[in-house]
């Protein structure tokens, strides 16, 4: 397990869809570009060449003037885990993922960098944008408010490497690039076939993982290539709730890892039309099915409905499952005329969630009509869609007043994004709805859409020999939240082969997401209720909401790259994000005005909500909440071992040291705050304050044997918990501050290479069986959940035990 720094970058590939063949004035033969897509691994460390963060063509790892990791797919593969977004969060330290997630939220796969929502992060695939998922996450915590990317809807078997930009990128890539960037670049090769299979299981003895991986490539004739590959994977649940207050036992499944099972398919292909001319063209598609529990319902609370007691003697747990359907298909064609690099492209990409109540009621429907369903299919469904346009040019360009080469890029695109919201099946929103998972009424479901427009251009040069510099620019007219301009200014001088600095400025934005504007639901527990409405519906506007306005950013960053000792290879980055108007949940409302503003928006809530305690009924928008300042600093650094006959180990460390802090906290309309230490915490401290990653791996003369041992450690998150019984229950501004307190986990693995072709490796990750600090029990709504989700620190299921079989033909 490699950490990949900006000066030693892990190994990665050339292909010709990233890199223009044709950058030279008398271009290569038609032959040429097939070619290149048959090349072995490129040679690895900081000679890695990099297609993100640049406009570039061939610019590598150790030239580049942003801090970026290169993850190969063999690095990914050696973590043992069976998902990308678990495996990223092994090897790179300013990449977080949540704790644990509630209802809908657990079953998509978010990413954060620095500390920032997944909102803040700009996925790419090739170099184009990838379109969101249309499964909102809606409950409270640092990810509440992201339609991210979920990367693990890309079949990891086609993933080649992977660049993780740590810096503002907007004015390069446009929305949401203020955190930084992931560029997924899929596999191109001609050739090879490669299966893998990874088996896994926890510590608790649950949670059993089974993946198969499988690629392969092929060529179209002599002037072209074709891979494909896809992956199956399945994920059982993992149970960890500690005993229910109601009952003394277990049998509240609501902290638990979901269940979900995914295949996913994709494929790449690229043909030389002429010399100077290549179409090219990739497609991928995922299927997932998934389940997470809600909360226990006792026996007694069926006791007015003898036909539903019957089915339920001992009580039930509703269960919300979803059916996910994924795919995105991008065309293009690419080329070099009269001395310019040109790329033309067409990307569409769909995905649509069909959220179902299992194993559940709806008394209502009982009343009416006698029956007793306990299965509501297609109680909620979401859709988001995006079609992008682009067309990008670029070219080295010599003046004779000027003494170095100048790179001049530039590019137009238009975006047309479209979002929706289903209404429910008949008995899913009948009366109050589906416990626990009502279906979606036809007031709160719509169709929306926008159009987005964008340029930019990009100037790079050297000022002297040693001293390089890059000017980007960007404009993007959005049709519902208007214009948006952003710049940035990077540059690095290299005082000798073995020293550099760096440093850049930089503005950025993230428009509100069309889900962030017109999602609205409501999420039911059984003496609880939470709902989260439209910021332009009437509950929202009654209590003072406003319309949502872009988030903006400022950002600088500086850093050093040095090889102080022969092989010691060190960068060191510091960075400050200023966001102005963070889009969060706001505006919190309890008790009589929340239930007031849910009636308004014709949400079914049941009467009896009237006399809940305040701080079990709520409601809230989102909105402009505040203004933040990020600080913190990224550190990594490798060195090899030679031992001679005894082989050699790779070292490597990596730091991220992440601090948030609120600087400015916006009022509603009527002048209320709307931010309360709850949430205040969910935006400052509920990410890590560090993680910090560190060890070595040991590679037997001829590689026969590898093993590798590393350490985690992740910092300190600070809560501010709700109190569910005792004298301060009730209360809507009285938090218990919760420290979940550093955490240590132990990573290791052995691998044997059997042959050239075959590998075993068994392995481990948190092999000690590491748990988050658990919750005092009054502060454990029924007493089951007694780990906090809503942070982004160490996972709630324990160890994870793998055994790993790969072959290589």
């Amino acid at each position: 397990m490699l950490l990949s720094s900006t000066l030693l970058a892990p190994t990665a590939y050339v292909h010709a869809q990233n890199i223009p063949e044709k950058t030279k004035k008398h271009p290569s033969p038609p032959s040429t570009v097939h070619k290149k897509t048959q090349q072995a691994e490129a040679p690895g460390g900081n000679e890695a060449i990099i297609v993100t963060g640049t406009r570039e063509f061939g610019k590598k790892a150790r030239d580049s003037l942003s801090p970026i990791d290169v993850v190969s797919h063999r690095q990914i593969a050696n973590t043992g885990q069976p998902t990308l977004r678990d495996a990223l969060a092994l090897l790179l330290p300013s990449l977080t993922v949540p704790t644990a997630g509630f209802d809908a939220g657990a079953l998509t796969d978010t990413i954060a960098l620095r500390g920032l929502n997944p909102n803040e992060t700009l996925v790419l695939v090739d170099g184009k944008r990838r379109h969101t998922t249309a499964n909102i996450y809606a409950d409270p915590g640092p990810t509440q408010g992201a339609t991210p990317v979920d990367i693990d809807m890309i079949p990891m078997s086609m993933i080649d490497h992977v660049e993780v930009l740590r810096d503002g990128a907007s004015a390069q890539y446009g929305s949401d690039a203020i955190a930084g960037v992931v560029n997924i670049i899929l596999k191109k090769q001609a050739h090879g076939l490669n299966i893998r299979s990874n088996t896994g299981i926890t510590s608790g003895g649950d949670g059993f993982q089974q993946g198969v991986y499988l690629d392969g490539g092929f060529h179209l004739g002599n002037r072209g290539y074709l891979h494909i590959g896809g992956d199956f994977v399945h994920q059982d649940h993992a149970y960890r709730s500690a005993a229910d207050s109601r009952t003394g036992t277990t049998s509240n499944p609501i902290l638990s890892q979901p269940e979900q099972t995914r295949q996913s398919v994709a494929v790449t292909a690229g043909y030389d039309l002429t010399e100077n001319v290549q179409a090219y063209g990739s497609a991928t598609y995922a299927h997932r099915h998934a389940e997470s529990y809600q909360n226990n319902r006792l026996a007694s609370s069926l006791k007015s409905y003898p036909a539903y007691a019957a089915l339920y003697p001992n009580g039930y747990t509703p269960i919300m499952a979803l059916e996910e359907n994924d795919f995105e298909l991008t065309a293009g064609v690419k080329g070099f005329f009269a001395g310019w690099n040109w790329d033309l492209s067409s990307v569409y990409g769909r995905d649509f969630d069909r959220f179902d109540a299992l194993s559940t009621t709806n008394t209502a429907v009982l009343t009416a009509s006698g029956r007793t369903p306990t299965n509501f299919i297609n109680a909620q469904g979401y859709n988001d869609s995006q079609w992008t346009n682009s067309f990008d040019i670029s070219r080295k360009i010599n003046l004779s007043f000027w003494p170095h080469s100048i790179n001049i890029a530039g590019g137009a695109s238009y975006r047309y994004e479209s979002y929706s919201i289903g209404t429910g099946s008949a008995d899913s929103t009948a009366g109050t709805g589906a416990d626990g998972i009502p279906g979606t009424s036809s007031f709160n479901a719509g169709n929306w859409n926008r159009d987005v427009v964008s340029g930019y251009i990009d100037l790079a040069t050297h000022l002297t020999k040693k001293w390089q510099i890059d000017l980007a620019g960007r404009t993007e007219h959005y049709t519902d939240v208007g214009d948006a301009q952003t710049g940035k200014v990077a540059t690095r001088y290299d005082f000798t082969p073995r020293f550099a600095i760096r440093g850049n400025i930089s503005t950025g934005f993230h428009a509100p997401t069309l889900a962030q504007q017109h999602y609205s639901a409501l999420a039911v527990s059984p003496t609880a209720a939470r709902g989260l409405i439209a910021v332009n519906s009437p509950g929202a506007l009654s209590n003072g909401a406003s319309a949502l306005t872009p988030e903006y950013s400022t950002s600088a960053e500086g850093g050093i790259i040095a090889e102080p000792i022969h092989k010691l290879h060190v960068t060191v980055d510091a960075y400050q994000i200023d966001l102005r108007d963070r889009i969060q949940p706001g505006g919190n409302v309890y008790g009589i005005n929340a239930y007031n503003a849910l009636v308004a928006d014709n949400f079914p809530i049941s009467a009896d909500a009237k006399n809940w305690p305040a701080s079990q009924l709520s409601t809230h928008w989102f909105a402009n909440v505040a203004t933040t300042r990020t600080q913190g600093l990224d550190l990594t650094a490798t060195y090899n071992t030679a031992l001679g006959k005894y082989g050699q180990v790779d070292w490597d460390a990596a730091l991220n040291l992440n601090r948030t802090r609120l600087r400015h906290q916006s009022t509603a309309s009527n002048g209320d705050p709307l931010l309360n230490a709850q949430y205040i915490a969910y935006i400052t401290t509920a990410y890590p304050r560090s993680k910090i990653i560190f060890g070595g791996t040991w590679h037997s003369p001829q590689n026969r044997w590898n093993v590798s041992l590393h350490e985690i450690r992740y910092g300190q998150t600070t809560s501010q918990l709700t109190y569910y019984s005792g004298p301060l229950v009730g209360q809507t501004n009285v938090y218990r501050e919760f420290q979940n307190v550093p955490k240590w986990t132990t990573n290791a693995s052995v691998t044997f290479n059997i042959n050239p072709n075959w590998s075993a490796t068994i392995g481990g990750n948190n092999i000690f069986a590491a748990y988050p600090s658990k919750v005092p029990s009054i502060n454990r709504y029924l007493g089951a959940p007694q780990y906090y989700m809503s942070t982004n620190q160490l996972g709630i299921t324990g160890g994870y035990y793998y055994l790993d079989v790969s072959a290589r033909f």
